[in-house]
């Protein structure tokens, strides 16, 4: 399901890119400084209060709450990234899926550590499978345990538990990638088995959804500190469903949800990825 909305992206040298940098520089420190905040206030908020409320509250009324609050602090920030001129992101192709009622697991590539902000904001209700050490930090993490988020250890109980949270219409949010892209992959890293486990477990489609982006920002291995050319161009759009066929093994929906990411990411795109040598000549 993709966007209408056509990508076009001035073309300018290096040396304009530098300029008009420096001179955006002021606004975009506070407005870097704002969003650090956003993240500190409401984030540390939300595990103040959803640490409590998801011992207090029965499971499933805690669940929704949590949920609907992370959407909602998600639908926030991207709003103001887009406000404070930071990003201009494309996310409009996600809409008709993430409110639609079927099961389904949404399954990105991972190009940057705030891949599932843009994403979580389109879909309500998602569950997500994270890091267990995500679980565990004080700005996000009491939301996501009051959510209900899915600790991607590896475990039998992680598949069981996401898939019955695709029971009733549940929408599954998890990066078959397992972990960002690394800088070195020309599209993809190799994918992990657990998407296709869990989608023939459940008997449920997965939707490839692609991320695309004019920079590396918040790749694997990006310092935190190091400032990115703004605005940040983001384009998110969803592919064709990919049913579990009959007796079908993981190994091979695997395969086929792989072949799907490297044949659309490296289609001419304005925002496809570059190689690492095409990014270091660029910023050279």
């Amino acid at each position: 399901m993709r966007s209408d909305h056509p990508i076009s992206l001035p073309i300018d040298s290096a040396g304009s890119m530098r300029r008009r940098m420096w001179l955006r520089l002021p606004w975009d420190l506070i407005a870097m400084s704002v969003g650090l905040s956003y993240w500190a206030f409401f984030g540390g908020l939300l595990t103040l209060v959803g640490g409590p409320l998801h011992w207090l509250l029965p499971r499933r009324s805690g669940e929704r709450l949590g949920r609907f609050l992370l959407h909602h602090l998600f639908r926030c920030f991207v709003a103001l990234l887009r406000w404070a001129g930071l990003v201009r992101v494309d996310s409009s192709g996600l809409k008709a899926l993430g409110k639609s009622g079927f099961p389904l697991i949404a399954a990105p590539n991972h190009i940057a550590l705030w891949d599932a902000v843009f994403i979580i904001a389109r879909f309500p209700s998602a569950v997500c499978v994270m890091k267990k050490s995500i679980l565990r930090n004080p700005v996000l993490g009491g939301g996501a345990r009051l959510a209900g988020y899915i600790a991607n250890d590896g475990t039998t109980r992680m598949i069981r538990n996401a898939a019955k949270s695709l029971e009733g219409g549940g929408h599954l949010l998890l990066f078959p990638e397992g972990t960002r892209t690394k800088p070195d992959a020309r599209w993809i890293n190799p994918l992990k088995g657990g998407c296709a486990i869990i989608a023939l477990r459940a008997s449920v489609p997965i939707y490839p959804i692609f991320i695309r982006s004019n920079t590396r920002f918040l790749e694997k291995g990006w310092p935190l500190w190091k400032r990115p050319a703004f605005p940040i161009h983001i384009r998110i759009d969803a592919g064709e469903p990919l049913f579990p066929e009959p007796g079908e093994s993981a190994q091979s929906l695997t395969r086929r949800l792989e072949a799907v990411f490297e044949n659309e990411l490296s289609q001419p795109h304005p925002l496809r990825r570059q190689s690492v040598g095409q990014v270091a000549h660029w910023i050279s």
